[in-house]
């Protein structure tokens, strides 16, 4: 270990000279010297989010919020509660019952539901707009009944295809 450290300072060239007259001096002076403060970019960083915050913050309260039919009453609540349920639960027998007999019926009532989707959003824009009219939430509601009624008509068109599949495949055997 000892050689390695001879071997160390002999091969490398150290300065071992006395520092240049004064040098202890100035380097005092700078320890003493008063810093000049810098800009510090953490309460600007701070400042600049707590803006952002605040802007966000109203940005948001100043957008009109879009009223719907559950935001009218309770009992309206229950009844856009029970609609969007029901046109669920049906949707998804009519996912199950797809087929390629089936695939034209189930295309066209969904392009359908999509029109009345469409209808209704006019209705919540107009609710937004007008305050709550029995009429536009008349509307509302008798669209809810279309999209029902448009998918108990494919279920029932779905199940005539089925049934006259089925007794075509009992002919043959």
């Amino acid at each position: 270990m000892e050689d390695k450290l001879n071997q160390f300072f002999s091969e490398n060239n150290f300065d071992f000279q006395e520092p240049h007259s004064g040098h202890l001096d100035r380097f005092e002076r700078a320890l003493n010297a008063q810093k000049i403060p810098r800009t510090s970019w953490k309460w600007m960083s701070v400042a600049a989010s707590i803006v952002l915050v605040v802007g966000f913050y109203l940005g948001v309260g100043h957008q009109k919020r879009q009223l719907d039919l559950a935001d009218v009453s309770p009992k309206m609540e229950e009844v856009q509660t029970y609609f969007v349920s029901t046109i669920y639960q049906e949707l998804k027998t009519l996912e199950e019952n797809r087929s390629l007999d089936t695939e034209k019926i189930i295309e066209n009532a969904l392009e359908e539901l999509e029109e009345l989707e469409d209808v209704y959003a006019t209705f919540v824009v107009e609710l937004t707009k007008n305050g709550k009219q029995t009429r536009v939430i008349s509307a509302m509601i008798k669209n809810y009944q279309q999209r029902l009624l448009v998918l108990e008509n494919t279920l029932k068109q779905i199940e005539n295809v089925k049934k006259i599949k089925f007794e075509k495949n009992e002919t043959y055997l």
